[in-house]
């Protein structure tokens, strides 16, 4: 199956504006890009291009003064095939982790684990540690907080969002990150294409989707505590600590934000006669 995947954001500037931005699929993903994701800007700018220290691909460029149009477009094949579920993945000791997942046990910017570990024990000490943990975790976030789209802000943190039971996919993936770092599970953000196909109607306006992985079983498994349902056409662009480390885009200085599309629609091959 293939996926037609993209963005297109509108600022408009009052003077000449650094930005970084994080809108390419990520880099486990190119083999399987059929027309790449390239990244333009009109008017036409200097676009340069570097790896973070998560292996995420990140654009830089200086915006000039005005308005500024930013797209990306491209197609990316994909298996159909609905998200992995690996119920036998078991939790890793802690003094059997790598060393490059540790970071992903601490506390960081919007998932507050010296806030929320007392919680997290209360809850979820009694499951079985492992994919059952993991899961209970994210069926628990599920449905503690109400999707709330016109309640979305950016500074709204796991702890903040446990106390107002209310977020937008950002706001599902830091709680579940937090309760499952409390619980001794690493665990990471990612950001992404998410297709609607077998969702039913109507489908939502086009956005990108935040999502988790936890280190179970000896490796990375994903989990989705917002839709908390195997997806299919699920594009990773980017993976961090939380959402501070993957901002689709970071400006150095005052914008408007005109508009702002995504797509994420497969390409239906109709048959000849």
């Amino acid at each position: 199956m293939n996926l037609r995947i993209g963005c297109e954001l509108v600022y408009r500037f009052p003077q000449p504006t650094p930005i970084i931005l994080v809108v390419n699929v990520h880099e486990s993903r190119l083999q399987d890009l059929v027309e790449p994701d390239r990244l333009s800007a009109e008017p036409s700018i200097e676009i340069s291009s570097y790896l973070d220290g998560f292996g995420n691909k990140c654009t830089r460029l200086l915006a000039p003064e005005g308005l500024l149009r930013l797209s990306v477009d491209g197609v990316i094949r994909d298996s159909g095939l609905p998200d992995e579920i690996t119920a036998e993945a078991w939790q890793d000791e802690v003094p059997d982790l790598p060393e490059e997942n540790l970071v992903f046990l601490l506390g960081s910017r919007y998932c507050e684990t010296d806030l929320l570990t007392n919680t997290a024990w209360q809850l979820f000490s009694g499951i079985t540690p492992g994919y059952a943990r993991a899961k209970a975790i994210c069926d628990y976030v599920h449905n503690h907080l109400t999707f709330n789209y016109g309640n979305a802000r950016s500074t709204r943190s796991a702890a903040q969002a446990y106390e107002e039971r209310s977020g937008v996919c950002r706001d599902f993936a830091h709680l579940a990150i937090a309760f499952c770092r409390s619980m001794n599970i690493p665990a990471r953000y990612c950001t992404g294409y998410l297709s609607d196909i077998g969702t039913p109607l109507p489908h939502p306006s086009g956005d990108f989707a935040a999502w988790i992985e936890v280190w179970i079983g000896g490796r990375w498994h994903m989990f989705d505590p917002r839709n908390n349902v195997p997806r299919i056409g699920r594009i990773l662009m980017a993976r961090g600590r939380d959402a501070s480390d993957v901002a689709i885009a970071t400006t150095f200085g005052p914008n408007m934000l005109e508009s702002f599309r995504v797509w994420t629609d497969e390409i239906v091959e109709i048959e000849g006669n």
